[in-house]
């Protein structure tokens, strides 16, 4: 007891005036001073942009100024279309403005029911479970699915969701190397032929915007006996003939296992799902975490997806006004001399690589005071340490505002010396 007091004693009145010489934070002091020093060189901080103003799919006001929008996956232009604003409204009229419980409980609504119905259709699966976000769809099924004794086989590219539901698991993981199909054949080759082995693929990858051999992966997957993942989050809605993605773009519906999505990129809300045609897929709902004991998403969240999800079964002129704004864009940077992420429009997403942070962030800076936001990218959410502006295009960019986009992008890549 007397030692007790005597510690107690010890203590200046006011412990709160003295900090530790290392606490828990002292690990981002690094980060801290980063930003820190980006800032006082003047530029806005890239990280902390603010929309004052919505006023389309493609346009916005920031900090005052009327800004074209290149930096969200708002890539069918659904957020104001008048039926899904609409289907919102109703939803919360009818049921208010959450359901204060999980799905395993009281929080599943009759929207809910709808959006995984219209998920089924969409898909053509017999399968739909809807989760809170994508990321905790990723993280749900690949935890749930590959347990102890198990192997996760990934791209070493893959999203963050995709390594989180892998420390989230039990299972062995192996990487290889991105979109190298000799790579991941040889590390298949490697592990238990008895085992099971989960191989999980993105359709597009978010950085780089390039697009998977998914046919050749899958087929290499199956050959030894592995089940298939994939991620089509950035190609849902305007790859295949369906808009289902790059998965049903390349011909391989029937051997991927599991198509993992999310609402927030061409649905233009919230949410993630996981669809399947696997008899026993039912049973993810019993045992897997992020769908238990997590919220449900609001009613006007999951009515809004569904009405959505039922017009991109038939948006084949906006699918087609994406990929060519992508072509326009993507020759457009490719002939004004800069690098680009890809040799080709693969996809939606364009990505133009600076020489360093520097660079980038000017860059960044120059459009976004000239009226165009993108996206800047660095390490480590970019591959290979790479400094980058990602551009994301949208069905609703008009030609005349991809024109004016490619103005400003000689303007400031021209002012940095990215571009002669």
């Amino acid at each position: 007891m007397t030692d007790a007091i005597q510690t107690a004693d010890a203590l200046p009145e006011n412990p709160e005036a003295v900090a530790p010489e290392r606490d828990l934070m002292s690990k981002f002091d690094g980060l801290i001073a980063e930003r820190q020093a980006l800032l006082d060189s003047g530029v806005t901080d890239p990280f902390a942009i603010v929309m004052d103003q919505v006023k389309s799919p493609t346009e916005a006001v920031i900090q005052g100024r009327d800004t074209i929008l290149l930096g969200t996956y708002n890539y069918m232009g659904m957020t104001f279309d008048p039926d899904v604003i609409q289907a919102g409204k109703d939803a919360l009229d009818q049921f208010g403005s959450g359901t204060n419980g999980s799905r395993m409980l009281n929080g599943t609504f009759r929207d809910h029911v709808e959006v995984e119905e219209a998920l089924r259709e969409f898909y053509g699966t017999t399968g739909a479970i809807v989760f809170s976000t994508g990321y905790m769809a990723n993280l749900g099924m690949i935890s749930t699915l590959a347990g102890k004794g198990e192997y996760v086989i990934l791209d070493a590219d893959s999203h963050a969701s995709i390594y989180d539901g892998c420390k989230q698991g039990n299972a062995e993981i192996v990487r290889f190397r991105h979109n190298d199909i000799a790579d991941l054949d040889k590390r298949l080759g490697r592990l238990p032929k008895d085992a099971g082995k989960l191989v999980v693929l993105e359709g597009v990858y978010s950085m780089l915007g390039d697009v998977a051999p998914l046919k050749e992966m899958v087929a290499v997957a199956k050959r030894h006996g592995a089940m298939v993942l994939s991620d089509e989050a950035h190609s849902m809605g305007f790859f295949g003939p369906n808009g289902r993605g790059v998965y049903e773009a390349q011909g391989c519906e029937g051997d991927v296992d599991f198509i993992v999505g999310t609402f927030s990129k061409s649905v233009g809300t919230v949410g993630g799902f996981c669809v399947s045609n696997h008899p026993k897929f039912e049973a993810i709902r019993l045992a897997c975490r992020a769908y238990i004991f997590t919220a449900s998403l609001p009613p006007s969240v999951v009515a809004t997806a569904a009405a959505s999800i039922r017009k991109l079964r038939f948006a084949h002129n906006k699918r087609q006004h994406l990929w060519e704004n992508a072509r326009t864009l993507h020759g457009g940077l490719k002939q004004m001399g800069f690098k680009l992420g890809t040799e080709t429009p693969d996809s939606a997403i364009i990505a133009v690589i600076l020489e360093d942070q520097e660079q980038a962030v000017a860059m960044w800076q120059v459009l976004l005071d000239g009226g165009l936001y993108v996206n800047m990218a660095r390490p480590p959410a970019t591959p290979a340490g790479t400094y980058l502006l990602r551009c994301s295009l949208c069905a609703e960019h008009s030609s005349d505002q991809v024109e004016r986009i490619l103005r400003m992008f000689r303007v400031a890549g021209q002012s940095v010396g990215a571009i002669s």
